[in-house]
């Protein structure tokens, strides 16, 4: 049966329904507009224009479909030294303090996409302060992206931003790709993780989790936020995206430590 507006669900919101119900999959979190629009985008170029029902059922038997629903929803932009003026900051204010306070940091990439975030993170550490026993867990909801992640391959193009000396020194380069180096990739672990479902790990020294909360409703970035606080130790910090501002940061109970990094008080 196809649900109609001014019933008790309308089409998108009973899809929204059955892919939880059937799929495991919770977009009730996310923003409707965005991920309603990805949705009948990628419904047209595959033949289900309007027909949430069926494309829900191919979904359920039709693995390849499946895949390419999970891909064409999950936002995967990413780059190296993205917003370059912020990781100075985290490089030249945040970690020192951190270290001051712990040798070995405990570090979360939440949102880590194809990896460039988390491997920024380790080339900063090495290069900066030696490469340690910190650990850094990266974590995205798409388990393409995150084998992409853990593969550490990547074209010459997507390299673009990172500076000459750590493509020299963190890649092994092949034609025109780039292999980050196993060194570099000791300290990282990479695994499937839905911010919205699963447990978050504790005690941690370091959140990053950069432009991928925009993507949620408010009260899921609430909760959000909130949990990442939870998941801070105390003096710890999260460093957010530059249009992600915490609005209700000090009800929370973080305070400002610079622009776009909030401590835990």
């Amino acid at each position: 049966m196809e649900y109609v507006r001014g019933d008790v669900m309308d089409n998108y919101e009973k899809f929204v329904s059955d892919l939880k119900q059937y799929l495991n999959i919770d977009l009730a979190g996310y923003k409707r507009q965005q991920m309603e629009r990805r949705t009948n985008a990628l419904m047209g170029t595959l033949g289900y224009k309007g027909n949430y029902n069926e494309f829900v059922r191919v979904m359920r038997t039709d693995k390849e479909i499946f895949n390419r629903f999970l891909n064409h929803m999950t936002i995967n932009v990413s780059e190296f030294f993205r917003n370059p003026q912020q990781w100075e900051k985290l490089e030249k204010n945040i970690l020192p303090s951190l270290l001051s306070e712990s040798a070995n940091l405990k570090i979360w990439s939440a949102g880590c996409s194809t990896g460039e975030e988390p491997y920024t993170l380790a080339m900063i550490l090495a290069e900066s302060f030696g490469f340690g026993k910190h650990t850094i867990l990266a974590t995205d909801f798409d388990n393409t992206v995150v084998a992409k992640a853990s593969e550490g391959v990547y074209l010459k193009k997507e390299v673009q931003g990172t500076p000459e000396k750590y493509l020299h020194k963190y890649f092994d380069v092949q034609d025109d790709k780039y292999k980050v180096k196993d060194e570099l990739k000791k300290n990282i672990t990479f695994k499937n993780h839905n911010l919205l479902r699963d447990d978050f790990p504790v005690a941690l020294d370091l959140i990053i989790c950069r432009n991928v909360v925009i993507y949620f409703k408010e009260d899921a970035k609430s909760i959000l936020y909130y949990n990442f606080h939870k998941a801070l130790r105390r003096g710890g910090i999260l460093f957010t995206g530059s249009t992600e501002q915490i609005l209700q940061a000090r009800s929370i109970g973080y305070s400002t430590a610079d622009t776009f990094f909030y401590k835990k008080n």
